[in-house]
């Protein structure tokens, strides 16, 4: 009895560890590749994640990295960063890696070019 306990106890501790990491198996992730961003004629739909985009907050879209990630992203043409929460999917245009809400975008001095170089960090 006192082994199958303890089996039993080092499994849950096993399990709880594995989803205590729930996220992290992302940090150290790097990407580089174009940015872009949404035009006007996307604020106010709904995102993949079923949140409605909105233009003013600081969120993006990316292939893979789980809702919620936070992504540090900079502009390699002029250094400039901002951070950024994972709230869609895309995008779905060849070469490019990540799309920018437009106060994001603003905020990296993009908005002229519209399509940057840019690396991608996660910090959260």
């Amino acid at each position: 009895m006192l082994i199958f306990l303890l089996i039993l106890f080092i499994g849950i501790n096993l399990d709880c560890a594995s989803q205590c990491c729930v996220g992290s198996a992302h940090s150290g992730f790097v990407q580089y590749g174009k940015a872009s961003y949404y035009g006007d004629e996307f604020h106010g739909r709904k995102t993949s994640s079923g949140e409605v985009y909105d233009k003013w907050k600081y969120t993006c879209a990316h292939r893979e990295l789980p809702f919620g990630t936070r992504v540090r992203v900079t502009n390699l043409s002029n250094n400039k960063t901002v951070v950024v929460r994972v709230n869609d999917r895309g995008p779905f245009v060849k070469g490019r890696v990540i799309d920018l809400s437009f106060v994001a975008a603003r905020e990296i001095a993009m908005l002229k070019a519209g399509i940057v170089k840019v690396k991608i960090e996660v910090v959260k």
